[in-house]
């Protein structure tokens, strides 16, 4: 099923929104272990905005990114019917990079996926990258998001929809320290699945999965990832992105890291070890044997990629707070329940206070 449709947010300063949000919880977030149900495709910029632009005006990204984006989305349901495929725009429709988010959030998706094309000065940089939320000062990454943010100036008000945010000033950027996303770990996981599939395809040079402070990602509640399939300002890249045969190929791509991802999704979270029960924060190895026999359901709170000491205001008086390292994340839960009706109805409690709060289920 299709559905195209937008809604614009409440004026809120970006601040406030860090601190105190509380969208509305995904499907994704309500209980770990459900279906992937609903996939949000987002193709970069329409309308005025025509995004970067090569061989003299003659070819836009917007025009590139809605084909690859319908061709994706075609793919998904005809390989799942019970998969519900949204678009921000299916035509060349301007939508605000607030409302993008927004609109996946009240539809509850599962899934987010922002297409878009590249473009720099230099025609030498070739190959695809893939973006998920987060702050890193390189200067190749803030360039990407200066240019994505940019388009910001396309929108009426935009300075008083994202209170003073401006793109080209990288103090603007603190902001995005103040996110804990509770699912940055599963973007992750996208996003390398992504790369993985995307460096079989004619455009090979895989360029890695990154953070950004990206406006289109940081307020959503769910997995999310902007994916960079080549650069315009390249030769050979712009050949495979201007051809049918060649967005068919990035669309099977996506495909194809779609598929994995929704393979792993849709099973118990139970791939990471059991988290022994403790007042007290502390890292646990895989050797470590559970104190409760069989599955244990708990409360994710955040995940963020620093180690925060047993008193930190970032739990907010909980004292019942655990921890596993997983890669470059520590990811942070409380309670401990042996069925899911129980640890779902402390979330809902939980959420008081972490909007972005979901139940994970260990073994």
């Amino acid at each position: 099923m299709i559905r195209v449709g937008l809604k614009s947010i409440p004026l809120i300063t970006l601040i406030s929104l860090c601190l105190t949000m509380s969208p509305t919880p995904s499907s994704a977030q309500s209980v770990q272990g459900v279906a992937l149900r609903t996939v949000v495709i987002d193709p970069g910029h329409g309308g005025r905005d025509p995004g970067t632009v090569a061989t003299g005006g003659r070819v836009v990204e917007k025009s590139i990114t809605l084909s690859v984006a319908l061709k994706l989305g075609k793919l998904i349901e005809n390989a799942y019917p019970d998969v519900t495929v949204l678009y921000t725009r299916n035509t060349d429709l301007f939508v605000p990079l607030a409302s993008r988010t927004d609109f996946a959030n009240k539809n509850h998706a599962d899934l987010f996926i922002s297409i878009h094309v590249n473009a720099v000065r230099s025609a030498t940089p070739s190959g695809s990258e893939t973006f998920v939320m987060g702050v890193d000062k390189s200067d190749s990454n803030m360039e990407v998001s200066k240019l994505e943010n940019s388009v910001i100036a396309y929108e009426e008000d935009y300075s008083t929809t994202y209170q003073g945010f401006d793109p080209n000033n990288p103090e603007s950027y603190i902001i995005f320290s103040l996110l804990q996303n509770a699912h940055l770990e599963q973007s992750v996981q996208f996003a390398q699945l992504v790369q993985d599939a995307m460096g079989r395809n004619p455009i090979t040079i895989n360029r890695g999965v990154k953070q950004g402070g990206l406006l289109v990602l940081w307020q959503s509640t769910m997995p999310s990832a902007l994916v960079e399939l080549g650069f315009l300002s390249n030769a050979k890249d712009r050949s495979v992105l201007t051809s049918e045969d060649g967005q068919q190929k990035l669309a099977n791509a996506l495909f194809h890291a779609f598929q994995q991802f929704k393979s792993a999704y849709d099973k118990p979270y139970g791939s990471i070890s059991t988290v022994k029960e403790s007042t007290e924060v502390r890292e646990v190895t895989q050797t470590e044997e559970p104190t409760i026999q069989g599955a244990v359901y708990r409360v994710q709170i955040f995940a963020i990629g620093r180690l925060l000491p047993k008193n930190a205001p970032d739990f907010k008086g909980y004292s019942d707070i655990h921890y596993k390292k997983v890669d470059n994340l520590y990811k942070y839960t409380t309670g401990s329940f042996s069925t899911k009706q129980e640890a779902q109805t402390y979330c809902n409690k939980v959420r008081v206070d972490f909007p972005q709060a979901f139940v994970v289920e260990e073994f």
